[in-house]
């Protein structure tokens, strides 16, 4: 038995290990049992606190499935003490001028530059994904605190003088109040980033619950405000699963509640925050297709098409997950097996990793169980990842690059967002009728054409019924200046994360972003911003 706690303890200090060591003891408990490991603390009201709950939820490396670490589910009275925090701290926060608040956000996005590398370390040992992706994953998060930066032009409110001969009349942006987030497993920076930060700077206290299964990094990202001059109480985090959620959909103290993740969670969450009076913004799943053109440059998108399908063992929302070969476009099947084949699929904080694991067991089941009903159903399995074995890491949850053609709409690998490292290829014969399958499938996330005829370019764009496109750009997600613009089943709510649109008011127009890139197209005149819908 004491052999057993001396290995327990030595293991539990080799995982603290992983995490820096100016941050390691802030936001983990310093004690833990030969048979637990480090505790992540709640964040309330500017400390870092063990929580009192009696159940803790695992977190395992994807790439072992060693349980490295554990979150609490917060208690009713920690979560009621979050909210209250947050109230307590609005009415300074929201009184502080917005130039003040600004310069608190200019001293936060330094300080993420800073420590960007670290905080890649710690997704990447609790989500699995590669460093260079965990490193992105950051940096686009890092792009919105910088847009946040810009606060001054986005408040400008409206005047309009002498309506009569003594009156004026004028408009001005005041703060909603005490805002919430709850994030998913699959960006654990980035998405976060896309809450608070915006919400803050416009004088919002905050209170976000991070996916369990990877509080880390968030955890490290409110250090880091803190440190920025954040007051105590503007920025409050709870953990948990059900009971949390539920707690934020139905607190009256709440205002608002922005969600990324799955449709089914997506829903509840808008249905049920929305009947509390709430304004809810559901970011929810997605099928993504990459309309391939004859015309396409070969080199090009291929390419793109690996990269964007596989890229984050496809566990992006953005994912181009549905190949949509038109016309002789399909003889290019053989050259995308070869260049999928030749990814390496290996512990994400390994060099030369392509893709890494996926977040858990039950994700990598259900991946698989998705690639063999694709089979049954007719479809041909031209690249089987599902028996990959990856040497020193047999344990890990990993799913090789899989490629399944002659998909039909019908089959349910179409009809499921598979969230995993599998492209579905389906075959038509004209623009029209790829304009026509994706107008039909309930996702409306994003979509992308490759092509270099400018016509082609400009009729996609306008009558595919997405909310972000790009044309040769596999992956539309666009800078913080504009909008992401998800849409249909793959949306829920008046306003959108960041840019300009957010701030529409219902009933307004839609708003689509399209992202294009001419380095491959022979024609450069794409319209390239569309607001309001177009019909032909």
């Amino acid at each position: 038995m004491a052999a057993l706690a001396a290995r327990g303890a030595q293991r539990g200090q080799r995982l603290l290990c992983k995490i820096p060591a100016k941050v390691r003891t802030t936001w983990y408990s310093s004690s833990f049992s030969s048979s637990s490991v480090p505790a992540t603390k709640l964040f309330i009201d500017g400390k870092f606190v063990e929580s009192k709950t009696t159940e803790w939820i695992d977190i395992h490396n994807p790439a072992t499935n060693e349980v490295v670490g554990r979150v609490p589910k917060a208690t009713q009275s920690e979560m009621e003490a979050a909210v209250t925090s947050c109230k307590k701290a609005l009415r300074n926060w929201s009184e502080t001028s917005v130039l003040s608040r600004q310069q608190v956000f200019l001293r936060y996005q330094q300080l993420i530059k800073d420590n960007l590398k670290e905080i890649a370390k710690i997704i990447t040992l609790e989500q699995g994904k590669t460093l260079a992706d965990a490193e992105g994953d950051v940096f686009r998060g890092l792009q919105v605190v910088e847009h946040a930066c810009s606060v001054t032009s986005l408040l400008l409110g409206e005047t309009l003088p002498s309506i009569t001969k003594d009156m004026d009349t004028y408009t001005y942006r005041l703060p909603l109040g005490v805002c919430a987030g709850i994030a998913p497993f699959n960006f654990p920076a980035m998405i976060p980033l896309w809450m608070f930060p915006m919400a803050m700077v416009c004088g919002n206290t905050f209170l976000m619950k991070p996916s369990e299964r990877v509080p880390g990094a968030l955890m490290f990202l409110a250090k880091l405000l803190q440190d920025a001059g954040a007051p105590d109480g503007t920025l409050n985090i709870i953990h948990g699963q059900h009971e949390a959620v539920n707690f934020i959909c139905d607190h009256p103290d709440i205002k608002a509640i922005s969600f990324v993740g799955s449709n089914q969670a997506g829903e509840y969450i808008y249905e049920r925050g929305s009947r509390n009076g709430k304004r809810v913004q559901s970011n929810m799943g997605a099928k993504n297709h990459g309309v391939v053109m004859p015309d396409a440059n070969k080199e090009n998108t291929l390419n793109q098409l690996v990269g964007a399908a596989f890229g984050a063992a496809g566990q992006r929302c953005m994912a181009l997950s549905t190949a949509v070969l038109v016309g002789e476009a399909k003889k290019w099947l053989p050259e995308l097996v070869e260049r999928a084949k030749n990814l390496r699929v290996n512990a994400g904080d390994q060099p030369g990793a392509d893709l890494g694991p996926l977040i858990s067991s039950h994700a990598k089941e259900r991946v698989c169980q998705l690639i063999e009903s694709g089979v049954k159903e007719g479809a041909t399995l031209l690249l089987d990842g599902r028996d990959i074995k990856v040497k020193g890491y047999e344990k890990g949850n990993f799913v090789g690059p899989t490629i399944l053609a002659k998909v039909q709409p019908s089959m349910t690998c179409y009809k499921e967002e598979i969230f995993g490292p599998v492209l579905v290829v389906l075959e038509v014969d004209t623009l029209d009728d790829a304009i026509e399958l994706v107008n039909s499938n309930p996702y409306g996330n994003g979509t992308a054409i490759f092509t270099t005829n400018g016509a082609a370019a400009r009729k996609y764009s306008h009558l595919v019924d997405v909310g972000q496109v790009g044309v040769n750009v596999p992956i539309p997600v666009p800078l913080p200046m504009f909008s992401f613009t998800g849409s249909r089943a793959s949306f829920r709510g008046n306003t959108n994360f960041y840019g300009k649109q957010s701030s529409l008011l219902p009933g307004g127009p839609l708003a689509r972003s399209i992202v294009y890139s001419h380095l491959y197209s022979d024609v450069c005149g794409v319209t390239i911003s569309i607001s309001g819908r177009i019909t032909p």
